[in-house]
C-alpha cells in the first residue's frame, strides 16, 4: 500500500463569498498556499520512488537476500548466486514497466478530469475539481458529481446519495441545505459554496474506511496470487531448517554443500517472478490502452475484461452518436403557437440531457412568456414540466407515461415513429399549474415531437465481434422499447426483435426472468439497471457497462467492470473503472480483447513458474523422507528459470490470446502445472534413488537429475505452445538448443559432469519414459478436474 503524502494546513478564515461574486484570486491562492485545496493525500497515487521501492523491498527479496548472504559465509561460489541476477533484473524491468504505465496514465487523467463551473471575481470560468479550494462557489448541475462537501446558497437539486448511504431515493436540496462529496445531480441547477475539502470531505472519509480491507481493492487472481506467496512463506522456513539439518548433520556433508543444497531448494520453492510477472503485465497492458485513449482508473478491471460474457449497453451515445437533433412535431391539437410553447419552456435552457439539448437549441429563440416554477426531468418520471404566469403549464415526457390509461388514443401515431428507430416526446398543457405528480384529467396532448440520432457508423462491425467472440448484449435503455428495439435489429445484436416494457416488471421475480429471457430493455429507470446488473451477476455472468448519462451511474457501479464515455456526464466518468476518452464505442472489441490477451498470457506463464515451485517443493519433502541429500545447486535452478520458464514466458505474453478467460485462477493454474511438477518429482527421485542404490557419484546424479528436469520443462513448455506455429515453433527449439549448448559447452560453468555409459543409459531410459508419465499424470489430473466441474 503506498504512503500517504501528508497534508499540511494553516488556518485561514471562513469566507462567505456572494453567489455572484466568488472568491478573489487572492483569497484562491492563499487557501492553495495554506493547504485547503481539494486534493486527497494519496489522490496522485504511487510516487515513482514509492513504486521502486515497492519493487524492491518485498518479502522474497529479502529471504533471497539472506540466501545470498549464507552462501558467501559458508564460501560458495559466486556463480551460485546467479538467481541475484534474475531477481535484479525482475526488479528493473517491473519499476521500469510501472513508471511507464504511471506516467502515461498521469498525462491521460489530466485529460479526463473532472471539471466544475466556478465563480471567481465575478467570472463563471471552467476548473479542474482538484484546484478549487475551501469557500469556493461552484456551479452543479445535472450530470455533476459533488467534488466536495457544501452548502447550497441558490437554486434547486436532485441528487443521488446511493454511492455514500447505499439508499436509491433521490435527495431534493434547496438553499441552506448541505451537499455530500461523492453523490451526484440528476436534476435542477444551483450554486453552492464548499465547506470541506480533500481528507475531510464526507467520500473521502469513506474511502478511507473502504481502504481499511485490503481485499477491497484487490481482484480475484490477485488474492489468490497473495494466498499461494502466504502459503510459501509460511512453508519456506521450516521446510529450509529440517533440509540443512538432514544435510549437515544426518547425511554429514560439509557446510558450503548443506548451505548450497539448502538454498537450491528454497529457490526453487520461490515464485520469484510470478507475482512481479503479474504487476508488469497489467501495469503494460494498461500503458498499451491509455495509448488507445483508453484511461484506466482500477487495474483490477483488466481482469473483469477478460472474462466478461454480457456486456450492458444503452442506446444513445453507444448504438447512437451522442447528439440528437429534433426531425418533426406533429400538430395533435391544431394549435399554431406550437413553437411559442417550445420556445418559451426552451429559452435561456442548457439542456439537461441529449433530448433537451436538441430541443433547446431547435428552440432557442426569445420568449417574453414569464416562468414560475420548472419541474426538471429525472430517469424516475421521464417527463418535465414548466408553468408560466398567464398562459398556464405545459409538460414534455414519454407519451405513455404522461398520458397513462389515455395513451391509447395516440398510441397508433405514436408507434409510426417509434418503428422507425425514432425517439418520440408528447407535449401536452396541464391545466394553470402542475405539481410533483401528474392530473391526468388536466392532460391534452398538443404536439408530438420526434428526435433522431445517426447509428454509429461502425457499429453492425462492432457488435459482430462480440456476437462471435460469445459475448452476449443486453440494450437498457429508459427509451420507448420500440425504439430500442428497431434499433438494436438495425445493428445486429441478436434478440433485438424481442423487447419488454420495464414498467411491466413490478417485481423481483419479474427482473430475475426477464433479464435472462430478454436482450432488449426500454423504459428501464436507474434503479431497474443495477436490479438487471444484479441477477445477471448472481446467474454468474461477469458482466461489463457502457454508459454515459447520470441514468447509468447506479449500474456501472454495480458492473464487474464499468466503462464510461468521456463526453458524457462527468458523474458516469468519476465511478466507472474505464473512461473513452474518445467516446467511441468501437474502441470496446480492442479494449476486451486486450483484457483477454493479458489475463490468459499470465496464466499461462503463471503454470510454467509453478511447475518448478512445485518440483522444488516436492523434492525437499521426498528427500526428508527417503533421506536422500537434495540433488540440484542453485546453478543448476537457474536453467530451468531461465530457458524452460523466464525467456519464454516473456515471448509468449506478447502474443494475441482472444480466447474468453473462464474457470479461478489459482485452480486452473494449478491444474495446468500438477503434470509438470509431478512428473519432475518423480523422475528426479527415481533417478536419484536408482543412482544412490548404484552408488554413483553425486555430481553424477546432479547432472542426470538436471538434464530430467529440463527435459520435463520442456514437455510443459510444448504443452503451453499447442497448437504450434512458426513462432513457437522457433521459440521451443531455441531453448531446447539453449540447454544442450549448457549441458555441453557451458557444462563446466554450470557444474554438469559427464557420466559414465550406465549413468548414460540410466538418464536415457529415464528421459524416454517422461514423456508417458508426464501424460498419464496429465489424464490422471484432467479426470479429477472432470469430476471436480460434476
Amino acid at each position: 500500500m503506498s504512503r500517504k503524502k501528508k497534508i499540511i494546513r494553516q488556518p485561514v478564515e471562513v469566507v462567505e463569498a456572494l453567489p455572484e461574486q466568488g472568491l478573489t484570486e487572492e483569497q484562491v491562492q492563499l487557501r492553495k498556499k495554506c493547504g485547503w485545496a481539494n486534493v486527497s493525500a494519496d489522490s496522485a497515487g504511487r510516487t515513482e520512488w514509492q513504486i521502486i521501492a515497492q519493487n524492491l523491498f518485498t518479502f522474497f527479496n529479502l529471504v533471497f537476500a539472506v540466501l545470498a548472504v549464507a552462501l558467501a559465509l559458508a564460501g560458495a561460489s559466486v556463480k551460485n548466486m546467479t538467481f541475484l541476477v534474475i531477481v535484479c533484473c525482475n526488479i528493473c524491468i517491473g519499476c521500469y514497466q510501472e513508471i511507464r504505465a504511471k506516467r502515461a496514465v498521469d498525462k491521460l487523467t489530466l485529460v479526463a478530469a473532472q471539471k466544475i463551473n466556478t465563480v471567481r471575481s465575478g467570472q463563471v470560468c471552467l476548473i479542474p475539481s482538484e484546484e478549487l479550494v475551501r469557500d469556493d462557489v461552484v456551479e452543479f448541475a445535472v450530470g455533476n458529481q459533488i467534488c466536495a462537501d457544501g452548502i447550497l446558497l441558490t437554486g434547486f437539486l436532485q441528487v443521488n446519495e446511493s454511492l455514500l448511504t447505499g439508499e436509491e431515493d433521490l435527495v431534493t436540496k434547496m438553499p441552506g441545505d448541505t451537499l455530500y462529496s461523492g453523490s451526484f445531480v440528476v436534476a435542477g441547477k444551483g450554486r453552492a459554496r464548499l465547506t470541506q475539502v480533500g481528507e475531510d470531505s464526507f467520500s473521502a472519509k469513506l474511502s478511507r474506511a473502504a481502504k481499511a480491507d485490503p481485499r477491497a481493492s484487490k481482484s480475484e487472481m490477485m488474492r489468490a496470487l497473495d494466498k499461494l506467496i502466504r502459503w510459501v512463506g509460511i512453508i519456506l522456513i521450516p521446510v529450509g531448517l529440517v533440509l540443512f539439518y538432514q544435510e549437515f548433520y544426518i547425511l554429514q556433508k560439509d557446510i558450503t554443500s548443506s548451505t548450497q543444497a539448502t538454498v537450491a531448494a528454497l529457490v526453487g520453492m520461490i515464485p520469484e517472478g510470478l507475482y512481479l510477472l503479474t504487476s508488469i503485465a497489467l501495469a503494460a497492458s494498461s500503458l498499451k490502452l491509455t495509448r488507445d485513449k483508453v484511461l484506466v482508473k482500477d487495474m483490477n478491471c483488466i481482469e473483469a475484461l477478460a472474462r466478461v460474457d454480457v456486456l450492458c449497453v444503452d442506446k444513445t451515445g453507444t448504438i447512437t452518436e451522442p447528439g440528437m437533433e429534433v426531425a418533426q412535431v406533429i400538430n395533435l391539437s391544431g394549435r399554431e403557437d406550437l413553437t411559442e410553447i417550445l420556445t418559451a419552456i426552451y429559452a435561456g435552457e442548457e439542456g439537461e440531457n441529449d433530448t433537451a439539448q436538441a430541443l433547446a437549441e431547435k428552440f432557442s429563440g426569445e420568449s417574453h412568456w414569464v416562468c414560475t416554477k420548472r419541474i426538471p426531468f429525472t430517469s424516475q418520471t421521464k417527463w418535465s414540466a414548466a408553468v408560466f404566469e398567464k398562459q398556464g403549464a405545459f409538460v414534455v415526457g414519454a407519451p405513455e407515461l404522461v398520458m397513462g390509461n389515455r395513451y391509447e388514443t395516440i398510441k397508433e401515431q405514436v408507434e409510426q415513429w417509434l418503428n422507425t428507430g425514432s425517439r418520440v416526446l408528447l407535449l401536452a398543457s396541464h391545466g394553470d399549474t402542475c405539481g410533483e405528480v401528474l392530473e391526468q384529467e388536466k392532460i391534452q396532448p398538443l404536439a408530438l415531437l420526434v428526435l433522431s440520432n445517426r447509428i454509429r457508423a461502425n457499429a453492425v462491425q462492432t457488435f459482430r465481434y462480440f456476437k462471435e467472440q460469445g459475448v452476449q448484449i443486453k440494450v437498457i435503455s429508459g427509451d420507448n422499447p420500440v425504439t430500442v428495439s428497431q434499433v438494436a435489429q438495425r445493428v445486429g445484436i441478436d434478440g433485438g426483435e424481442k423487447y419488454i416494457d420495464a414498467t411491466t416488471l413490478k417485481t423481483q421475480e419479474d427482473i430475475e426472468q426477464a433479464a435472462e429471457a430478454y436482450n432488449v430493455f426500454g423504459r428501464v429507470t436507474p434503479e431497474q439497471k443495477k436490479q438487471l446488473l444484479t441477477v445477471l451477476k448472481k446467474a454468474g455472468h461477469t458482466v461489463a457497462m457502457t454508459g454515459d448519462g447520470v441514468n447509468d451511474v447506479l449500474a456501472l457501479r454495480e458492473a464487474d467492470c464499468s466503462v464510461a464515455m468521456a463526453s458524457g456526464a462527468q458523474a458516469a466518468s468519476q465511478v466507472s473503472q474505464l473512461v473513452l476518452i474518445s467516446s467511441d464505442f468501437a474502441a470496446m472489441p480492442a479494449i476486451v480483447g486486450e483484457g483477454r490477451r493479458v489475463i490468459n498470457n499470465i496464466q499461462r506463464a503463471a503454470s510454467l513458474f509453478l511447475v518448478k515451485n512445485i518440483l522444488s517443493l516436492g523434492l525437499s519433502l521426498a528427500c526428508l523422507i527417503v533421506g536422500q541429500p537434495y540433488p540440484f545447486v542453485p546453478l543448476h535452478l537457474t536453467i530451468l528459470s531461465c530457458l524452460t520458464i523466464g525467456v519464454p514466458s516473456f515471448f509468449l505474453a506478447m502474443e494475441p490470446n482472444y480466447e474468453r478467460v473462464s474457470g479461478a485462477f489459482l485452480p486452473t493454474i494449478l491444474r495446468r502445472a500438477l503434470p509438470g511438477g509431478l512428473t519432475g518429482l518423480i523422475m528426479v527421485l527415481s533417478a536419484q534413488l536408482i543412482m544412490s542404490h548404484l552408488q554413483i557419484p553425486s555430481a553424477q546424479i546432479s547432472t542426470v537429475c538436471t538434464a530430467l528436469a529440463s527435459t520435463v520443462g520442456m514437455l510443459v513448455l510444448a504443452k503451453t505452445c499447442q497448437p504450434f506455429h512458426l513462432f513457437r515453433h522457433i521459440l521451443w527449439w531455441t531453448m531446447a538448443a539453449a540447454i544442450v549448448f549448457c549441458f555441453t559447452v557451458l557444462h563446466s560453468f554450470f557444474d554438469l559432469v559427464a557420466g559414465t555409459w550406465e549413468t548414460t543409459k540410466i538418464m536415457l531410459m529415464l528421459m524416454a519414459a517422461t514423456p508417458i508419465v508426464f501424460f498419464l499424470i496429465q489424464k490422471i489430473v484432467d479426470f479429477f478436474a472432470g469430476l471436480k466441474k460434476k
